[in-house]
């Protein structure tokens, strides 16, 4: 059966115009490709201050050839972490180490924005002194959790209160404005993947019954609070988001007949504020869509004549994907993330149609070099 949005066909060959090496123009960000480095969480800041280090700096630097780098999820306050070792963005400290990333980028000739990342329910009380993890409402996602001690179980959260809902709005507040005494680009708002303000977005994780729960105006209302409060701090030209529309049956929360409407209130509340960027990513896999009400076969394709700004498509794309979707006006630039892991060199590997070095999982989050500073270039 036919879904509501249609479908898209990439098709099995493409001539190589290399749209994807051409320039953009991102809001306020001139970007001199359309290969976007996707954020990955890396698990790199060992150190008591979680604040970001000079290996750091090296790694970005080394993938500075992209368009535009989306940086690793970036904790705007210690309530907000949901795993170890991520970098923050609330102290001196770390304004500090990531002035380290940013200079390095800059000078290789790239841009980088900071994702800012609150992770709400998805957390641990090991993070958090014993106490439960934050999130809308009391309901326990019922998840398992990467941590040094191995993958515990998620615990019921502490329901938040009208108070520290607008404590965190001022954390995302400062989170901007450090961003840029960082010398950030912009930054990118993590409003996906199961995190707080996918959490605020989902009848099934927020079932509040004030201003923040019930109608999809006031379950958005968390992100409207926080957009006003960036642009109080920062040029919203400089300003993107993510969103995920299809993750099914991921980190607690079940693709359902609200889903969409409710993502498409996100983005028209979004059109308003003259943002750079829409960041979506497309299912992984036919497993993610399984079962799922009006099955969404391309999330690019639905939301395209809806957002007034551009788009950032990812979703475990190739060149010749990318190409596709790019020649198919379905977006602006293409995210990649696992091939910017192992492939520092990845802008002039497509624009040489070179093969693609494989990543190491097994390095992707255990720290130090390995796996992280040492996939050897083209050049090498």
């Amino acid at each position: 059966q036919a879904s509501r949005m249609g479908s898209f066909q990439a098709p099995l060959f493409i001539a190589m115009t290399q749209e994807l090496l051409t320039p953009f123009r991102l809001g306020a960000l001139d970007l001199r490709n359309r290969v976007v480095m996707a954020p990955l969480t890396r698990c790199r800041c060992d150190n008591p201050g979680y604040v970001p280090t000079e290996m750091m700096a090296r790694y970005y630097a080394q993938r500075a050839s992209a368009g535009l780098i989306i940086s690793e999820g970036t904790i705007v306050s210690p309530q907000a972490r949901g795993y170890p070792f991520t970098p923050g963005i609330w102290s001196a400290e770390q304004v500090a180490g990531w002035r380290l990333v940013t200079d390095a980028v800059h000078e290789k000739g790239g841009l980088i924005v900071c994702q800012l990342w609150h992770c709400g329910r998805l957390s641990l009380p090991e993070f958090h002194d014993g106490q439960p993890p934050v999130a809308p409402s009391a309901v326990n996602p019922n998840w398992k959790m990467f941590s040094t001690t191995g993958h515990p179980e998620t615990v019921t959260p502490h329901a938040l209160t009208r108070d520290e809902i607008k404590a965190i709005v001022g954390d995302f507040r400062r989170g901007a404005a450090n961003a840029m005494a960082a010398g950030f680009d912009g930054i990118e708002i993590h409003s996906s993947n199961g995190y707080l303000f996918h959490q605020f977005f989902s009848h099934q994780s927020n079932q509040r019954d004030d201003e923040y729960g019930g109608s999809h105006e006031n379950r958005a209302r968390f992100f409207r609070e926080v957009l006003d409060a960036v642009g109080e701090v920062m040029p919203l030209d400089r300003v993107g988001f993510r969103l995920n529309p299809m993750l099914n049956h991921f980190h607690g929360i079940t693709v359902d007949e609200d889903t969409v409407p409710m993502w498409e209130h996100v983005v028209r509340i979004a059109n308003g504020y003259g943002l750079a960027y829409l960041h979506l990513t497309e299912p992984l896999s036919p497993k993610q869509v399984a079962n799922t009400p009006g099955t969404l076969l391309d999330v690019g394709a639905h939301f395209r004549p809806i957002a007034t700004m551009p788009i950032i498509s990812n979703g475990a794309l190739d060149q010749a994907k990318g190409e596709a979707r790019l020649a198919a006006n379905l977006c602006d630039a293409v995210a990649y993330g696992m091939a910017w892991i192992a492939n520092p060199d990845l802008v002039e590997r497509f624009r040489r149609g070179a093969p693609l070095n494989e990543p190491d999982r097994d390095t992707f989050y255990q720290g130090g070099e390995k796996g992280y500073l040492d996939y050897p270039t083209l050049a090498a």
